[in-house]
C-alpha cells in the first residue's frame, strides 16, 4: 500500500504553505527521510522528508500551489509494487495490443490490400494541439522549466511524441522559449520604437514567494500603523574593538565561538531597555503592554528574504551564550532550517546593515515591537578629543521607534545609554 506524503504541522497560527519545489520526479527512487519537497510559509522554508523508502509514484500538488496543513502532497510506493504498476497488468487488468482495424474494402480472407493512397498524418506543429497532454511527466517538466512550447517541436518518439532529447536539440538549434514566441506572435505588425526593441527580453517576471509577500505586508503595515520616527547618534568603537582584539583568541579557545560585536550590542540594548521600559513595550488596542523580559530579535539576511530569530532571555546570557545563539541562528537561517517558534515573541530588534556596507539607514519597526536599533558600517572618521582632531573607528546608530508609546526624550536617552555602554564596555559588567 502506498505511503502518503502529507503537509506537516507548520507551527502556531500557520495553516497553509506554498509548494516551492519538488526535489524528485514521479518514478524517482527515494530513501526514507530524504528531502522530497520544499514548502514556503509566510515565515520560514521547510523541507518535507520522505516518510518511507521506495518510488515516488504520485505527485498531487505542483510547484506554486497552496496547500493546507495535513493535505496529501503525493505518495511513495514500494519499489516492487511500482514496477508492477508500470508493467502490462497496470491497475489490475491485462492490457492487450490493439487489433488492426479491418478496412471495409478488403475481404477478411483476402491476402492483398486494395491499392490506393494512404492517409498521412501531418507532422507540422500546428496540427498537434494537445501534444503537451500526451507527453511524459519528465518531458512536461523539462518543457516548463525551459519555457519551451512542446507544440513547436517535431517529436521523434512513438506516435510523434516529444522526447527529452528533442527538447534539448530544439533549444540547441536556437528554439525560443514559449513566452518570447508568444510575444512575437501576438505583437502587432506595426514597427516598434527603438526603446521597445532594445528592452525586449531584458525583463523577467518572478512570482513573489510567501515569505517575500509577508515581509512586504508586515513592513507596510508597520508604516501604516505606528507613528514611526528615527533618532540618530554615533559611537566610538575603539574600546570594544580593543577589548575584542585582546581577548578574541582566548575567547574562541574557551567557548568555541568567535567574539563578535553583536553580543556587545545585545548586552548594551538590554542594559538600556531596563532603564527605558517603553522601548521594550507594545501597544495592544488601547493598552500599553510593558515586558519584564528581554527577547532580542537579530535580523538575518538570507537569499529568500529577511528573517528575525529571537535570542530569548538575553539578560540572563553571557557574551559567549549570545554569540553561540546568533551563530547558530545565522547558519540555520541561511539553510532554511529555522523553526517558526524561534522567530516569535521578540520584544526588541537589532538590524546590522553595516555588514553590507550601509553607512546610515532608518530601519522599519518589527511590529508589534516599539523599537529597532540599526547598526552600520564602522568607518574611520575625524573626531575632536580634548581639543585635538583624531581618526577614530566610528559607527552611526539609528533607533526607529513608535512615537505613540515612546517619547522623544525616552528614545534619545535609550540611544545615549547604548552609546555609553559601547564606549565604556566595563559599564556592562559593573551594571552602571
Amino acid at each position: 500500500m502506498p505511503t502518503e506524503i502529507r503537509v506537516p504541522s507548520l507551527g502556531e497560527s500557520v495553516t497553509e504553505a506554498t509548494i516551492a519545489q519538488w526535489f524528485k520526479k514521479e518514478g524517482d527512487t527515494v530513501k526514507a527521510d530524504e528531502p522530497l519537497v520544499e514548502l514556503e510559509t509566510d515565515k520560514v522554508t521547510i523541507e518535507v522528508p520522505a516518510p518511507a523508502g521506495g518510488v515516488l509514484s504520485d505527485i498531487r500538488v505542483k510547484d506554486g500551489e497552496t496547500v493546507n496543513v495535513g493535505a496529501i502532497l503525493g505518495a511513495i510506493a514500494e519499489a516492487g509494487a511500482a514496477a508492477k504498476k508500470s508493467g502490462p497488468q497496470a491497475k489490475g487488468r491485462i492490457v492487450e495490443p490493439p487489433k488492426e482495424p479491418q478496412r471495409p474494402d478488403v475481404k477478411a480472407d483476402h491476402p492483398e490490400p486494395v491499392v490506393g493512397p494512404e492517409p498521412v498524418a501531418p507532422r507540422d506543429g500546428s496540427s498537434r494541439s494537445g501534444a503537451a497532454d500526451t507527453q511524459s511527466p519528465a518531458v512536461r517538466r523539462l518543457a516548463e522549466e525551459s519555457k519551451v512550447d512542446i507544440k513547436a517541436i517535431e517529436g521523434t518518439g512513438k506516435d510523434q511524441r516529444v522526447l527529452k532529447g528533442d527538447i534539448l536539440e530544439f533549444m540547441e538549434r536556437g528554439g525560443r522559449p514559449e513566452a518570447e514566441a508568444a510575444t512575437r506572435a501576438e505583437a502587432p505588425a506595426t514597427a516598434k520604437a527603438p526603446s521597445e526593441t532594445a528592452s525586449e527580453g531584458l525583463e523577467e517576471r518572478v512570482r513573489m514567494s510567501r515569505l517575500r509577500l509577508t515581509i512586504a505586508r508586515r513592513l507596510k503595515d508597520a508604516q501604516n500603523t505606528a507613528a514611526m520616527l528615527t533618532t540618530f547618534n554615533e559611537v566610538d568603537m575603539s574600546a570594544v574593538m580593543a577589548l575584542r582584539n585582546e581577548y578574541k583568541d582566548l575567547f574562541e579557545k574557551k567557548h568555541g565561538v568567535k567574539l563578535g560585536f553583536m553580543s556587545f550590542f545585545v548586552k548594551a540594548c538590554v542594559h538600556a531597555l531596563r532603564e527605558i521600559p517603553a522601548v521594550n513595550a507594545e501597544i495592544d488596542g488601547d493598552e500599553m503592554v510593558y515586558k519584564n523580559y528581554y527577547h532580542i530579535g537579530v535580523a538575518v539576511g538570507t537569499d529568500k528574504g529577511l528573517v528575525v530569530p529571537v535570542v530569548r532571555d538575553a539578560d540572563r546570557m553571557s557574551l559567549a551564550g549570545i554569540e553561540k545563539s546568533i551563530n547558530d541562528f545565522g547558519k540555520r537561517a541561511r539553510d532554511g532550517q529555522l523553526r517558526i517558534d524561534e522567530m516569535q515573541g521578540g520584544t526588541f530588534t537589532i538590524s546590522n546593515g553595516g555588514i553590507y556596507g550601509s553607512l546610515m539607514s532608518t530601519p522599519i519597526l518589527n511590529a508589534p515591537q516599539s523599537g529597532i536599533l540599526g547598526m552600520h558600517k564602522i568607518q574611520q572618521r575625524p573626531v575632536v578629543l580634548d581639543g585635538k582632531i583624531e581618526a577614530r573607528p566610528m559607527m552611526y546608530l539609528a533607533l526607529s521607534y513608535d512615537h505613540r508609546i515612546v517619547d522623544g526624550k525616552e528614545a534619545v536617552t535609550f540611544l545615549v545609554r547604548v552609546k555609553e555602554s559601547l564606549e565604556a564596555p566595563q559599564r556592562l559588567f559593573l551594571d552602571l
